[in-house]
C-alpha cells in the first residue's frame, strides 16, 4: 500500500523546480517575491500531485500534465493569499502572511498575478488544444466558484446557517480547485468527458472531506504541529458543520446561552475558546464531524472504483485516506 505522505513528499520534490521555473526575476520585485513566497514554501502539494496521478490513471503520460500541476497549485496560493487577507490572519505555514509581510495592495496583486500566470501555463501547454479547451473550462468555472464560496464564507461569519448551506459553501471553497485538478489532469491524459467527469466528483469529495477535517483542526488542532492559532475560527464566529450540529443538539439553555456568548466574541481568551470546543465534545459535535469527514472519503474513493489498477489509482485512495489522518 502507497504511503500518501511519502508519496506526496517525492512528488513536491518532482513539481518544485517547474514551480519555482516560472516566476522570473522583474520589476516590481517586491510583487514577484510576494508571488513566490507562498509556492515556494512547500506545503502538501496535494493539488498538483492529483493532477498528474489523475493523468497517470486514465493511462496517459504524467509529465505531459505537471504544467497543470503548476498552475494549479499557483491558483490554490493565490487563492490562499486573499483568504489570509480577508481573514486577517497573521500566520500561514508558520511565516508572515503576504499582507503583514508586505502589504495589503500587494498581497491582492500577488494574488491576482498568480492567476493570470497560471492561466498563461495551461493556455502553452503541449498538448492537443482541445484538450486545453476543456481544461481551461474547469479550472475558470473552478476559480468563479471559489469566489462564489469564499463571500458566501465572509457572509456566514457571525451567523448559524443549515449544514446544506455549510456544505455547499465548503463545496465551492475548497472541493472545485481538488476537482478541476482531477478533471484536468484526466484530460490531459486523454480521459473523455464521462471519465474527467467521475475523477471531478471524486475530488470534490475528497475536497469535502479535508475542509470538514481542517475545520475540526482549526478547533482541535494542536497549533505547535498546524501552525495556526487555534480558537480562531471560534472567535470569528465561523459556521462549521460543528456549530451547526451543537445548535441542532444541545437542550441545555444555560450551556447553549454559555455557548452562544463565547462563539463569535473576537477578545475571547484562550480558556474561553478551550471551553467553547469541551461543549463541542460533550454535544458529540467533534465527533460528528469527524464521522462526516470520513463518511465524504468511503464515498469519493467508490466514485474511481472503476479506474483500472494502477500506482495512480493506488496513490488517489491513499491520499483520500490522508486527508482526514494528517496533521496539518
Amino acid at each position: 500500500m502507497i504511503n500518501a505522505k511519502e508519496y506526496l513528499k517525492k512528488k513536491s520534490a518532482e513539481i518544485d523546480g517547474p514551480i519555482r521555473m516560472y516566476i522570473r526575476d522583474q520589476e516590481p520585485m517586491n510583487l514577484i517575491e510576494a508571488s513566490r513566497q507562498y509556492p515556494y514554501a512547500g506545503g502538501k502539494r496535494m493539488r498538483p500531485a492529483m493532477v498528474m496521478a489523475s493523468c497517470g490513471a486514465v493511462g496517459g503520460n504524467p509529465s505531459d500534465s505537471v504544467p497543470l500541476a503548476v498552475a494549479i497549485e499557483y491558483i490554490h496560493n493565490f487563492t490562499l493569499i486573499h483568504d489570509d487577507l480577508i481573514d486577517g490572519d497573521d500566520l500561514r505555514r508558520g511565516m508572515k502572511t503576504i499582507h503583514n509581510a508586505y502589504s495589503m495592495p500587494v498581497s491582492i496583486l500577488s494574488g491576482d498575478w498568480l492567476f493570470s500566470k497560471a492561466c498563461g501555463i495551461v493556455c502553452g501547454m503541449d498538448i492537443p488544444a482541445e484538450r486545453i479547451v476543456r481544461i481551461m473550462k474547469y479550472v475558470t468555472e473552478a476559480v468563479c466558484d471559489i469566489g462564489r464560496g469564499e463571500q458566501m464564507d465572509v457572509n456566514n461569519e457571525g451567523k448559524i446557517v443549515s449544514e446544506d448551506y455549510y456544505m455547499e459553501t465548503i463545496k465551492l471553497k475548497t472541493g472545485v480547485l481538488f476537482g478541476a485538478a482531477a478533471a484536468g489532469g484526466a484530460i490531459a491524459g486523454g480521459a473523455d468527458d464521462k471519465t474527467a467527469r467521475a475523477l471531478y466528483d471524486f475530488a470534490v469529495e475528497l475536497g469535502l472531506g479535508f475542509q470538514i477535517y481542517d475545520d475540526y483542526l482549526g478547533v482541535a488542532g494542536d497549533p505547535s504541529v498546524t501552525g495556526k492559532p487555534v480558537g480562531n475560527d471560534i472567535r470569528k464566529g465561523k459556521c462549521t458543520c460543528m456549530i451547526t450540529h451543537a445548535f441542532r443538539t444541545i437542550k441545555d439553555r444555560k450551556t447553549l446561552e454559555r455557548f452562544e456568548s463565547i462563539l463569535g466574541k473576537e477578545d475571547a481568551t484562550d480558556e474561553e475558546c478551550a471551553e467553547a470546543r469541551k461543549i463541542l465534545e460533550d454535544a458529540g459535535s467533534v465527533d460528528y464531524a469527524m464521522n462526516l469527514a470520513r463518511s465524504k472519503i468511503k464515498k469519493a474513493i467508490d466514485l474511481i472504483s472503476f479506474l483500472p489498477d494502477s500506482e495512480e489509482k493506488e496513490f488517489m485512495t491513499a491520499i483520500a485516506e490522508y486527508a482526514i489522518n494528517r496533521n496539518i
